[in-house]
């Protein structure tokens, strides 16, 4: 039935298998917004609810994307070469991937960040999904980019919001600094290991964004081209 429906998705635009994908990718890390705030709470029932649902969509892209690449055609009449589709595959893929382990560290640990810091992560957390959510508004534009023969105004668009895109990861970087100096002043007062791992979760946030901006800086380089 998914092979079938793939293939289906196929016949009708060789991009839309992979917007399909990048949104599974999105619903994942849409989710850590929910995470975060449960554990603040700790509440963990609810995180454990918010770390299987995320958990779920990281399945259902990793499924889409074997399924993609098992019956994505070897020739293309496209714009974009088949590599440049399965590298944008992958680079998509990465993300729903670390917005799992964004959960699964968090619910596996039941950290709590100190109130102090709480809403300063939400920030950072939102912050980075704002990238996933550009960079999936950039991938539902690529149809319209190839129809347009990567000119004239639809270009525009793409480049403002990969420009966009950019700015969003900017700024989500910003948040990152101050969240890790924020800890750092506070590291004393926190169990050690916690501390650790409350870093390690800093990093992988902006490792989301960062994933996320990749997205967008490969649609960059095939538009160059």
């Amino acid at each position: 039935m998914v092979a079938s429906t793939i293939a289906q998705l196929f016949g009708q635009s060789p991009i839309r298998p992979l917007q399909e994908h990048m949104s599974s990718c999105l619903n994942a890390a849409q989710g850590l917004t929910v995470l975060f705030k449960a554990s603040f709470n700790a509440d963990w029932p609810a995180v454990e609810e918010s770390y299987l649902n995320i958990s779920g969509f990281e399945n259902k892209a990793d499924n889409e994307k074997k399924d993609i690449r098992m019956h994505l055609p070897r020739s293309l009449f496209m714009p974009i070469a088949r590599n440049d589709l399965l590298t944008m595959l992958s680079l998509q893929d990465r993300v729903a991937n670390c917005a799992k382990d964004i959960a699964g560290l968090l619910f596996g640990r039941k950290l709590v960040f100190p109130e102090a810091m709480q809403q300063s992560m939400l920030m950072f957390v939102q912050a980075a999904v704002a990238v996933v959510f550009e960079a999936r508004v950039i991938i539902d534009e690529l149809d319209q980019l190839m129809i347009s023969g990567f000119s004239g105004s639809e270009l525009s668009v793409v480049e403002k919001l990969i420009h966009g895109l950019d700015q969003l990861e900017s700024e989500a970087d910003g948040l990152e600094v101050a969240l890790r100096n924020e800890l750092m002043l506070l590291e004393a007062q926190l169990p050690p290991i916690d501390v650790m791992f409350m870093y390690k979760l800093i990093e992988l946030v902006g490792n989301l964004a960062d994933r996320a901006q990749k997205v967008g800086d490969h649609v960059h380089i095939i538009v160059a081209r």
